[in-house]
Formats: C-alpha cells, sequence, structure tokens
C-alpha cells in the first residue's frame, strides 16, 4: 500500500503532461485549420474579383462606421462634459473646466 501511495502522484503528474500536451496540440490543429479556410477563401475571391472588390467596399464601410461611431461618441461625452459643468456652481464649474482641458490637452499629446 506503501508503493502505490507513492506512485499516485508520479501518476497524475504523467496524466497532466500528457493532457496539457494534448492542448497544444489542439490549438496547432486550430491554426492549422485556420490557414487552410484563409487560402481557400484567398482563392475563392482571386476567382472572382468582383465579389473580392465587393467584400472590400463592405470592410471599408465597416471601417468608416467604426470611425464615426468613435466621433459620435467623443462628440456625446463633450455634449454631456457641458451639460454637467453648466449644472454646477460657477466657481466649482471654472475649475472643473480647468482641469478638463488639463486632462485633455495631457490625453491628446499622448495620443498624437
Amino acid at each position: 500500500m506503501d508503493d502505490s501511495t507513492n506512485i499516485h502522484p508520479l501518476l497524475k503528474a504523467k496524466v497532466y503532461d500528457v493532457l496539457s500536451g494534448e492542448e497544444m496540440v489542439y490549438e496547432v490543429a486550430r491554426e492549422m485549420i485556420k490557414d487552410e479556410l484563409k487560402a481557400h477563401i484567398r482563392q475563392i475571391l482571386d476567382e472572382d474579383p468582383e465579389l473580392k472588390q465587393e467584400l472590400r467596399d463592405a470592410v471599408g464601410m465597416y471601417f468608416e462606421a467604426k470611425v464615426k461611431e468613435a466621433y459620435a461618441n467623443i462628440k456625446l461625452a463633450k455634449a454631456g462634459a457641458k451639460l454637467g459643468l453648466r449644472t454646477m456652481p460657477e466657481p466649482l464649474a471654472q475649475d472643473m473646466k480647468r482641469e478638463l482641458e488639463k486632462e485633455m490637452g495631457e490625453f491628446m499629446e499622448k495620443i498624437l
């Protein structure tokens, strides 16, 4: 009985090693399948330039919509900040305005 208790942790560790290696094999297989699908899609698009252009146009429209969405969010935040400042007492609003201007300046320097 003493021998079996010593073997158990060793067997458990080996089973874990095998399973973790199996996960890696699954991941590699998934990547290979993705690569095959990409190649197949590229082949279809190369054979049909009209479809390829349609897809490019759709991707362009999607990107443009995302940019417009981001711009709308910025405008909403700006309008919300203005509204919030108008609801505050004037001295506090002036302090908040200066702080917001400072923060926005630092933010713009970081992203540009």
